[in-house]
């Protein structure tokens, strides 16, 4: 493969998480299976990537004090917990022979859903501030249902009282996706925090980053030793490349209103979803493959 296309991704990839605070792995993951890396080894891969990008841009976010530690902790729990369980579903399938098509759906699912949902958001948003309307989401302190659930705790960074129940079964939620997928999750959990949690916008995108460090590491170190589908070499490409990127895409996030950062997402979303469905539905050049130990050449 040419070295720098793989530099290529890792750097752009690498730019786009800092700047909405994604790990990258919804782009890093699709971009190897086009570029004809076996999809098992793309999402064990893309998650090295992940770290790196997502290591970049929470060191600059630390540095400002918008990362909420002790929300980060409570994710983090539930991340690990559900990256476990994904992990185990990627070894099921992988086994089942199944674990191309159902990581290709999946993708094409979550993305197409997610972007749709924040798209319409983010023209909302931009249609209130082109009129001088009111964009502001609702404050924190304003309730909806999941702050009735017990087991509350105060989070004095992000100034909320919460429960962990729901932000537990985000991280679980995001955990599972990690493992399975290649997704850091941040494309799912930015989301959740701002319009189900109520957490202020500004400790959300570095909370994210936070957490998604710890679970994707914890991804890369299981998969590598259960189901050895990690390829050093390449994560050490897209590694480097993504660290690099990563810097320059927080300098840039911070010069962006928040609506149009999630319009920028939901278009990069829809358009990752749109090119996999697209592979999924055009007749291959070879009808027929050789597969050797589970991998396809």
């Amino acid at each position: 493969m040419n070295i720098l296309i793989i530099l290529g991704m890792g750097a752009a990839v690498g730019f786009l998480s800092g700047m909405f605070g994604v790990g990258g792995g919804f782009l890093i993951t699709p971009l190897l299976i086009f570029y004809n890396i076996p999809p098992v080894v793309a999402v064990a891969t893309g998650a090295n990537q992940v770290v790196a990008s997502s290591i970049s841009g929470a060191i600059t976010h630390f540095r400002r004090g918008t990362i909420d530690i002790k929300l980060g902790t409570v994710l983090l729990c539930g991340g690990l917990a559900g990256a476990t369980v994904g992990i185990w579903i990627f070894a099921m399938l992988r086994r089942i022979g199944q674990l191309d098509l159902v990581i290709s759906l999946a993708y094409v699912l979550l993305l197409g859903t997610v972007g749709s949902l924040m798209l319409w958001e983010s023209i909302i948003a931009l249609r209130r501030a082109a009129k001088n309307e009111s964009v502001t989401l609702k404050r924190p302190g304003q309730h909806n249902w999941v702050h009735r659930l017990p087991l509350k705790m105060r989070f004095k960074k992000s100034k909320i009282y919460l429960s962990v129940i729901p932000i537990a079964g985000l991280g679980f939620c995001i955990g599972v996706l990690t493992s399975v997928m290649g997704v850091g999750g941040g494309f799912i959990m930015v989301p959740a925090m701002i319009y189900l949690l109520r957490i202020p916008t500004n400790v959300v995108v570095g909370t994210s980053l936070f957490q998604i460090i710890f679970v994707s590491a914890y991804t890369v170190i299981v998969q590598a030793t259960a189901n050895y589908t990690v390829d050093i070499v390449l994560a050490f490409v897209l590694m480097i490349a993504g660290v690099i990127g990563a810097q320059y895409g927080v300098r840039v996030g911070q010069r962006l209103r928040g609506e149009q950062l999630r319009a920028l997402l939901a278009l990069l979303v829809l358009a990752v979803g749109i090119r996999l469905a697209i592979e999924l539905v055009i007749p291959p050049k070879e009808i027929y493959s050789v597969v050797s130990a589970g991998l396809g050449f």
